[in-house]
């Protein structure tokens, strides 16, 4: 197998490599690969500045508002330049709106223009960083020299590009396949459509299901592989596949280690998922499923002889040989440039295709029929992810799409948009009311028992009720990195002292909302309710004090079990159980796994689990080839 060489040095703290392949070099930026290179522009900022009058220089603010929350920002100008962006203030979500905010930040610094592209995937942070950018301009009196600079160029890549494995897709599952299989003794091509690196792992709150006695026993917490396959099963309602299933719960724990092992810290206590229906799932110690996408990145900044990533980069077709085997890939670089990997084997793990309404309307005719998943319906995954590109790169190669109509609602969306934002369903100490104020359901049933009773409320919308008990400091970032104030300086929640207070700002009866408060601390003290719900005595608490916050939601679309039908090697099969020689699959984009309702905190042990299975063996299958 051959093997690229590199060069590393480091600007602002990242990473850049160069890699060298005979005489093509690629630069890339690991995790954001193609942005913070300097392009070539026509009118250089000297030439702007030959005939201006000098800046005010100064450091100026600018009060923008993120995707998460409103932020305050400061440039500094000497009389000719931009030398420092201050953004740290900012809230948004790591690997996402966080990191595409650093990589802008130094393109204006290495360009010196304000004008800076959006980041795929990271629209409405890109966005806050080009108004500041603005106000801050005009405050210096810099702004018509800098609108003048055009944008830098994405660097240029090769037509052509040779190795063992290409993954297509660099979210959560194509990362840990192209690990396993450098770890296996591949050299790997990731494809990542958008400008960051991670995919909906990177916004997920990155539970990950597995029996893990030395976790699980010192809480009291009785489970075991056997339990974890009952259940998965059962939460599928029975239609998962079997020797699917058992691959996953049996190697979960696997997992779980393999991720310790590349330096991700899990928490010492097992939680429960929403609609997890148990206490096995595993939180990282920092906040969300980013911890595994960082993890991954240093992996790749630490082998960059091996792996390369490339971002921007939208596969369009796959390449066979006369035997129906997958060579390649053919792809678009940037949306204009045709770039062409030839390979011997090929991963797809690009997601699902919860945020293709045509698509996923035209498929829903299982368990969702009843219910029109159009716009009004949102995605949690973020865009343009979740189009199912994956699927119809698999079909084109012969493979079968099986389950399609198994698309999993969640609780946690947020009105008009679908996002899990806010005040999440996951964890403990919350209750969820209608309109009305009432309770309506088991707060820990399974995800579409608790979406199908969502749907059967008032206008189809709940209230997700909480106390100080889950958020002690309105200052203090949660799981998911939001606070409080943040919450309630976007609009997204109401807060009040008293329960009475609450119950007005959310325009329901008070009355019915302190008895629905009542009802669940007394199962809490050990009753019981007219719902099933279970409380845990390690986790749950009676709420009884404020301050008290509430968050409208609504069912949104969050995963499609559906997809690529795979067999126990992770290999893509046809319709009579044959794999496609060469091709691979991994993740989301899969199906069969599921059944038709998934397991919070199942997804994550679905992408790492089967993620590696396939890195591993589409390297051996690459080295026999």
């Amino acid at each position: 197998m051959t093997r690229t060489n590199q060069t590393t040095t480091l600007v602002n703290g990242m990473s850049r490599r160069t890699f060298v392949k005979g005489a093509a070099v690629l630069g890339i930026w690991g995790g954001l690969a193609s942005f913070g290179l300097s392009g070539c522009a026509p009118r250089t900022h000297a030439e702007q500045l030959a005939n201006s009058a000098p800046w005010k220089a100064g450091t100026y603010t600018a009060e923008v508002t993120g995707h998460n929350a409103p932020y305050t920002m400061t440039v500094t100008f000497t009389d000719d330049a931009i030398t420092a962006i201050d953004t740290t203030a900012n809230q948004e979500s790591l690997g996402v709106g966080y990191d595409a905010l650093q990589a802008l930040q130094q393109q204006v610094l290495d360009n010196q223009t304000i004008n800076v592209d959006t980041i795929t995937g990271a629209t409405l942070s890109s966005l806050s960083l080009q108004n500041g950018l603005e106000d801050c301009a005009k405050q210096a009196g810099a702004f018509e020299e800098l609108e003048e600079v055009p944008a830098p160029a994405k660097p240029a890549v090769d037509a052509t590009y040779d190795t063992d494995v290409c993954v297509i897709g660099g979210g959560g599952a194509g990362l840990a396949a192209a690990i396993a299989a450098v770890q296996e003794g591949a050299n790997v091509i990731v494809l990542e459509k958008c400008g960051i690196t991670g995919g909906s792992t990177n916004v997920s709150e990155g539970a990950l299901n597995a029996v893990d006695p030395e976790r699980q026993e010192p809480q009291g917490i009785e489970d075991s592989i056997p339990t974890f396959f009952e259940t998965t099963m059962k939460g599928g309602h029975n239609t998962n596949n079997p020797e699917l299933v058992h691959f996953l719960t049996d190697n979960a724990l696997d997992s779980v280690h393999w991720l310790e092992s590349l330096g991700v810290e899990f928490k010492d206590e097992c939680g429960s998922a929403t609609g997890s229906l148990g206490e096995r799932s595993h939180y990282p110690a920092t906040p969300s499923g980013n911890t595994y996408i960082r993890s991954f990145q240093e992996f790749i900044a630490n082998n960059g002889d091996a792996i390369t990533l490339m971002n921007d980069m939208q596969a369009k077709e796959l390449i066979t040989d006369e035997t129906g085997a997958v060579v390649g890939v053919k792809a678009l670089y940037n949306e204009t440039d045709d770039v062409t990997v030839n390979c011997k084997a090929v991963i797809i793990a690009t997601g699902g295709f919860g945020g293709n309404v045509e698509y996923r309307q035209s498929v829903n005719n299982g368990v969702w029929k009843e219910v029109v998943l159009d716009e009004s319906i949102g995605c949690t995954n973020i865009k343009p992810c979740a189009q199912g590109e994956g699927l119809a790169l698999a079909e084109g190669a012969g493979a079968e799409l099986i389950c399609l109509s198994d698309i999993q609602l969640h609780p946690c969306g947020t009105p008009g948009t679908g996002l899990m934002e806010d005040i999440r369903t996951s964890g403990r100490n919350r209750i969820f009311v209608n309109t009305d104020g009432k309770r309506f359901v088991n707060e820990g049933a399974e995800r579409d028992v608790l979406c199908k009773n969502i749907f059967a409320q008032p206008d189809g919308t709940y209230w997700i009720v909480v106390n100080t008990l889950r958020y002690p400091d309105p200052d203090e970032p949660d799981a998911n990195g939001s606070t409080i104030n943040n919450m309630l300086a976007l609009g997204h929640i109401v807060a009040a002292d008293t329960v009475e207070d609450l119950a007005s700002q959310m325009g329901v009866d008070a009355a019915n909302l302190q008895a629905s408060i009542d009802a669940y601390n007394a199962v809490v003290d050990g009753g019981t309710d007219e719902f099933g719900f279970v409380a845990d005595n390690t986790a749950d608490a009676q709420m009884t004090e404020g301050p008290w916050y509430a968050c409208r939601k609504v069912p949104t679309v969050h995963h499609t079990m559906g997809g690529i039908r795979v067999n126990v090697e992770s290999e893509a099969c046809d319709a009579d159980g044959n794999p496609i020689p060469g091709l691979y699959a991994a993740g989301e984009c899969t199906g069969g796994i599921h059944g038709e309702n998934r397991l919070g905190g199942n997804a994550i042990a679905d992408c790492m689990t089967f993620g590696r299975n396939a890195g591993t063996n589409a390297a051996d299958y690459a080295a026999a080839a």
